[in-house]
């Protein structure tokens, strides 16, 4: 993307007002998205952004600066911002000499996304809308969705590293309204890799809509969900965003710095169920989070935060790792060129249970039984938190039986972990997620075997 010889002379600047450490990320990014609504192509979008961002860090400052303009002279110019800022005067010049390191590709990608017509991408979204309808005439609205993306991205920093990755990422969404006499109700399913076009001979756009709108019409004739504390079983794949939002922002470095993670100073105690374990793996080729290296150059990796019950470690980017004199877990992730990096997860997951997911359902006798979870809020400082339930059901007398009206789950992400008191052993990954951070979104993938939580607060309706 830029010379070597360039991007070691840019370093040189960044340095030469006595900065500690400087980096280099260079991005270019081309992504193209399409969106039916009520039988019609709405959008149809290509677009590119290309540019670098400048950090330099002096003590515990850091001074960062970004442009668009990628010659030797715009660089330049954004190196010396950042240096201002990091701080003034001194002087000299000093040598960078870049090893190039290299990282294993998590994925092949097969087909790439830029090289397919448009008609072949608005077909899919077609083909969604018809098979959606087609489930039944309470079908009011149907949306559909197709977005790609190719990131190409260059690390280079005051180290000698030099590094470079190439994400692309192809997603597809339904979303289905039904219209009964309870009013509307939503159904949707989505499916995004880390792959090429090649999503689509694994996956059948018509079959994602079938469940999208089957979703929808189900739940016209749910019941009000219950209140009050019971066991909740959560289905496999579907409730990963919980441990995500609960637990999972909690592990992370800079939260734990800052005094604002309830597992603070709590590294090597029994923290959850010995049963649990949670992994965050940005190696899992082809998950919605994975990449060969992160937005600091490090390559990916598969961090272990809890085993059997004890917490083992938090997530680092370069800058925390350095502070306690350890390397970086590969969790430094940032939106684009225009933002700094930060702790950030990947793929986090609870590995499997040694349990039958029938005989945890059939061993509760009075519960929820969870398919997905919506969105939700947690306080990362405390575990509070609170998620929606977008397809849930009662379990009477150790079966499934009613669909219930969307309402939510409240509780605390540490005694979730300490309440999980049975865990399947059909492990499987969520559907794609977008992580927001201080401002900031960036790709992450979650997961879960079938489990159950012996209380959980419901917030519903029922009386």
């Amino acid at each position: 993307m830029i010379e070597e010889s360039v991007i070691s002379r840019v370093l040189g600047t960044a340095l030469r007002t006595g900065g500690d450490f400087a980096e280099v990320f260079v991005e270019d990014k081309r992504s193209s998205s399409a969106v039916l609504d009520d039988g019609r192509v709405e959008e149809l979008t290509s677009g590119r952004d290309r540019g670098a961002g400048i950090r330099v860090v002096v003590g515990d400052t850091t001074g960062f600066a970004h442009t668009a303009d990628l010659t030797e002279a715009g660089l330049s110019a954004a190196a010396e911002a950042a240096a201002a800022a990091a701080r003034s005067g001194g002087g000299g010049t000093r040598t960078i000499v870049l090893t190039r390191q290299d990282a294993p590709v998590p994925n092949v990608v097969e087909i790439l996304p830029g090289d397919v017509p448009k008609a072949r991408k608005v077909e899919l979204l077609t083909r969604a809308n018809e098979t959606a309808r087609a489930q039944g005439g309470a079908i009011s609205q149907v949306s559909a969705s197709y977005g790609d993306s190719r990131r190409r991205i260059l690390v280079a920093n005051s180290d000698g590293l030099l590094a470079g990755d190439d994400q692309v990422k192809t997603f597809f969404a339904v979303s289905c309204v039904a219209t009964g006499d309870t009013g509307m109700q939503t159904g949707r399913e989505s499916v995004g890799h880390t792959v090429g076009f090649e999503l689509f001979d694994r996956y059948d756009v018509e079959d994602l809509a079938r469940r999208a709108a089957d979703r929808a019409l189900t739940k016209l004739n749910a019941r009000p969900a219950p209140s009050g504390q019971m066991p909740v079983v959560i289905g496999s794949g579907g409730g990963g965003v919980l441990f995500h939002e609960a637990c999972g922002h909690g592990l992370e470095a800079d939260l734990v710095g800052k005094s604002a993670s309830v597992f603070k100073g709590r590294v090597g105690e029994l923290v959850a169920s010995p049963t649990v374990t949670i992994v965050d793996d940005g190696t899992m080729g082809g998950e919605w989070g994975c990449f060969a290296i992160d937005d600091e150059g490090h390559a990916a990796q598969r961090n272990v935060l809890i085993q059997d019950g004890v917490l083992t470690d938090y997530m680092w980017d370069l800058l925390r790792a350095r502070k306690e004199g350890r390397q970086s877990s590969g969790n430094g992730r940032r939106q684009s060129y225009q933002y700094l990096p930060m702790v950030r997860m990947t793929n986090t997951y609870l590995l499997n249970g040694p349990d039958d997911p029938a005989e945890i359902i059939a061993s509760t006798d009075k519960g929820v039984y969870v398919k997905h979870l919506g969105g939700g809020q947690v306080n990362t400082a405390t575990g509070d938190f609170v998620f929606g339930m977008t397809e849930a059901y009662l379990i009477e007398n150790g079966e499934i039986t009613e669909p219930l009206r969307e309402g939510n789950l409240i509780g605390n992400g540490p005694e979730v972990l300490t309440r999980i008191d049975a865990l399947g052993n059909d492990f499987a990954m969520g559907p794609p997620g977008t992580c927001g951070k201080d401002g900031q979104g960036v790709p992450v993938g979650d997961g879960v075997p079938t489990l159950r939580v012996s209380s959980l607060t419901i917030g519903g309706t029922a009386a």
